[in-house]
């Protein structure tokens, strides 16, 4: 059960003219669950994506940079779920490739002008002949208004469906948003999630779009952890179509620039943040903000140490103020110059710790108040500058060791 994580409103699932998805079961991993899905996207649609730091990646995220790489303008994305493609080596590269040909045989188009992506299980060789088997009603189904499809169609382990959308007022003109994400466990992208799609109408110079989809990660799927694993298959797509009818935005720093990358972020937080309340077992979403830092780098390395210690995340499963675990996740993030007697910790509106101790005012039971919520917000003063950062995570509990033991079964 994710935590406090509403069903998608359809309403706000905006359809993005020169976007159309089209969903059908593959039988990729199991029968009678949506694995396949194509988004089709019309010519002079600009995409730029960010994909996984890990160098044992993907075939599919392998090709993906190849295909962006050559320039050849993407024109459909092909997402299969149950099979990850990963630790495959040469078959698996010839077998997403495979794929990428049947499609743009079918489109009328060059291979490069397919991007696929694969989530699931890793170092299993992916049947390319079932993904080829199901492009025809992949293809029939498309629709520009099913996001919600493509939400269900990209879940393996998650519990909910992740999609959000937006609308933002660009020189007087409605320009439409909407993003679906999926991802539950192996969360800790080092740039995006799992798998991410945000798509807009939005006019934006194609010269933009690398640096505002890297802008976008930084600030939403960057700052994320479940378990601090990061995942083989990674990949943050941002998708432009150029059809809303406003004069082309040129630069970020510009007011129709800024107003659509808040857009963006704030739709791209809200998918990030749905992955950790709807991590592996969470029963609790934690954001941990660091402040005072001399970079904001260091606050960032603050913050997933707490996020990533086992201790910590298993003391907030059991509601226990075990708050110097906290601390000790502090002093070993790996600020050697760390003076642990200016620090200061919140556990929401509970101080805890004064100048690196104890505060004599503080009570356990004001910590366990806060610690039996299902939301908790902590705040960690490091009192060496002006600089913060943000890192949202979750819980640790028993049923996150029972659905990874259970993954594959």
């Amino acid at each position: 059960m994710a935590v406090n994580l509403p069903a998608p409103n359809p309403i706000e699932l905006y359809p993005i003219a020169g976007v159309r998805l089209g969903v059908t079961e593959a039988g990729i991993k199991k029968t009678d669950r949506k694995d396949l899905t194509v988004i089709l996207l019309e010519p002079g649609t600009s995409v730029a994506g960010v994909f996984t730091q890990n160098r044992f990646c993907a075939a599919p995220v392998q090709l993906c940079r190849e295909h962006l790489a050559s320039g050849a303008g993407a024109r459909a994305l092909l997402i299969n779920t149950g099979n990850a493609n990963a630790g495959t080596g040469p078959d698996g590269l010839a077998r997403a490739l495979a794929t990428c040909v049947a499609l743009a045989h079918k489109l009328g188009i060059s291979a490069q002008q397919v991007l696929p992506f694969s989530t699931g299980v890793i170092m299993e060789s992916l049947p390319s002949e079932r993904i080829v088997a199901g492009l025809d009603a992949a293809l029939a189904d498309a629709s520009a208004d099913h996001w919600l499809r493509g939400a269900e169609a990209i879940m393996t382990t998650d519990t909910t469906l992740k999609a959000f959308g937006a609308q933002v007022l660009i020189d007087g003109v409605l320009v439409s948003i909407t993003g679906i994400a999926k991802g539950s466990g192996m969360i800790h992208p080092n740039m995006a999630t799992m798998l991410g799609f945000l798509a807009t109408d939005a006019c934006i110079s194609p010269m933009l779009m690398q640096q505002l989809v890297a802008e976008l990660a930084e600030g939403s799927f960057n700052r994320i952890t479940v378990d601090g694993d990061t995942s083989t298959n990674d990949s943050f797509l941002l998708v432009a179509t150029h059809q809303a009818c406003h004069a082309p935005i040129e630069s970020l720093d510009s007011v129709a620039g800024q107003a659509l990358k808040v857009a963006l972020l704030g739709v791209a937080q809200k998918l990030a943040q749905a992955i950790v309340r709807d991590g592996e077992g969470a029963t609790k979403f934690i954001t941990i903000k660091v402040e005072g830092g001399k970079t904001q780098a260091e606050c960032r390395q603050v913050a997933y140490a707490i996020a990533h210690s086992p201790l910590v995340k298993t003391a907030f499963f059991a509601s226990d103020p075990n708050l110097g675990r906290i601390l000790a996740a502090v002093g070993y993030a790996g600020i050697s110059d760390l003076d642990q007697t200016g620090i200061d910790l919140y556990l929401a509106d509970v101080h805890v710790v004064v100048q690196g101790g104890r505060n004599p005012a503080y009570r356990e039971e004001d910590g366990q108040r806060v610690m039996q919520q299902s939301e908790i917000a902590m705040r960690v003063l490091l009192g060496r500058g002006a600089a913060t950062d943000t890192v949202w995570t979750c819980d640790l509990s028993h049923e996150y060791v029972s659905i990874n033991a259970d993954y594959r079964s």
